[in-house]
């Protein structure tokens, strides 16, 4: 998938755009309770096209305090993107920090769209054309508050991407190891094939960053994604954590199972959530890997303060596999492929339409919905439509009487009678003779 990244100096309205653009996309993304979001990526879909959408926040490179670190966050989202949108105020003149960014720009082998924010009538628009002494072939006005030239900036982003194809789904399991730098997802892959595993072969992967490895697991071929070989300028990548991000976010599109790996010495911190939250937007089955396991004293009792901790942690995503391993002893390794497995299987589970509506049914006479306006939510039937994740449709009265904490309340009595561990599930409902969901 392509990435495009916003590039701009501070108060030009980047992130006005950002949230305009990502509103765009067609695809639905549930609000999951627990998840901090710092909002620099998005995902957008446009005319069948879809890409990754970066937004770097101010960049003032005019300032004598600008230090190494902003100004190596400004590099690595030029390097990660296929077209950089370079957003301008409408409303002023070319500032002395907008021609050194463009000196920045122009110096890269990309796609540059000039993006004159705040352009919010015709008579304004005559503002643009001074944009044009920046250097750049395609400047467009636009207007993120009142959403004007939004279409005509993503025609002129995606023109040159390809339609997300629909590829067929491949019978081999594929996971990847996810997580922040210096987790030991690299030390984690090698552990795992070193352990009476036979590489098929190294297989470079569709994206800049990840590579295919494929090998055998009691008699059966499996795929992992490598994630930690960075193959240009590593040093720079790894030194913006947030901004490496963005090759995770590719591995998990590739992936049917991700591997949360969490440092035992550091704990879990905010950007392990952020990161496993991204693999449930994707609707990948979620593992937590607790490694360097071998550091960590008394495990008996260790083991059950982590997992009431990752309970409370992730509590989003309480249904996610946990285990605890040591990749530099190899100590307890052997219980992540399992883990990996059963997930995806509960993933691929097709549940049978009978015994769907006799817990569901039950479940409803023991706790009936809430009563609103004295109208009351009441089920008809229920049918699983699809999987990878799990999909299931409630055919009801009306969908509008359905409160969060009852919808919970079914998920958690799907989750308790059938094997779904391992793997997010959907739950949509449908108005009864309503084809429209």
């Amino acid at each position: 998938m392509n990435t495009v990244s916003l590039i701009g100096r501070p108060n030009t309205g980047k992130s006005s755009l950002f949230n305009r653009l990502i509103g765009e996309k067609k695809s639905i993304i549930m609000d999951n309770p627990g998840i901090t979001r710092d909002r620099i990526y998005g995902k957008v879909t446009y005319n069948k096209k879809s890409f990754h959408l970066i937004d770097t926040g101010g960049i003032d490179l005019s300032q004598e305090d600008f230090n190494e670190r902003i100004r190596i966050q400004a590099e690595v989202a030029i390097m990660e993107s296929d077209v950089c949108v370079f957003v301008v105020d409408g409303l002023t003149d070319i500032t002395e920090n907008d021609r050194l960014i463009a000196s920045i720009l122009q110096k890269q082998n990309k796609k540059i769209i000039v993006a004159v924010n705040k352009i919010d009538n015709e008579k304004r628009k005559e503002n643009i054309y001074s944009f044009y002494e920046l250097g750049f072939e395609h400047v467009i006005a636009v207007s993120a508050e009142h959403k004007l030239g939004i279409k005509e900036l993503l025609e002129e982003i995606t023109k040159d991407f390809n339609e997300n194809p629909t590829l067929p789904k491949d019978d081999v399991l594929k996971f990847s190891f996810i997580g922040r730098p210096n987790t030991g997802k690299s030390s984690l892959t090698n552990a795992l094939l070193n352990e009476e595993r036979v590489i098929v072969s190294n297989v470079a992967g569709t994206t800049r960053d990840a590579v295919d490895i494929k090998f055998n697991y009691e008699g059966n071929p499996y795929i992992v994604v490598d994630t930690a070989g960075l193959r240009k300028k590593g040093r720079i990548f790894e030194s913006v954590e947030k901004y490496s991000l963005i090759r995770t976010l590719k591995a998990i599109e590739e992936s049917d199972v991700c591997v949360l790996v969490i440092n035992a010495e550091e704990g879990i911190i905010e950007h392990d959530k952020h990161i496993a939250s991204y693999a449930i937007d994707a609707g990948k089955c979620l593992v937590i890997a607790v490694n360097k396991w071998d550091t960590v004293a008394n495990q008996d009792q260790a083991i059950k303060e982590w997992n009431t901790r990752i309970k409370n942690e992730f509590q989003f995503a309480t249904y996610a596999k946990v285990v605890f391993l040591s990749a530099l002893t190899k100590k307890r390794i052997h219980t992540l492929m399992p883990a990996i497995i059963e997930s995806f299987e509960n993933a691929t589970r097709e549940i049978k339409t009978s015994a769907l509506n006799d817990v569901i049914s039950e479940a409803y006479m023991l706790h009936p919905a809430p009563s609103y306006k004295g109208r009351r939510l009441k089920i008809y039937f229920i049918n699983q439509s699809g999987t990878r994740p799990p999909k299931f449709t409630f055919n009801v009265n009306n969908k509008g009487l359905v409160h969060f904490s009852y919808q919970r309340y079914l998920e958690n009595t799907l989750r308790s009678n059938f094997e779904l561990e391992g793997t997010p599930i959907v739950i949509q409902f449908k108005n009864k003779n309503d084809d429209e969901l």
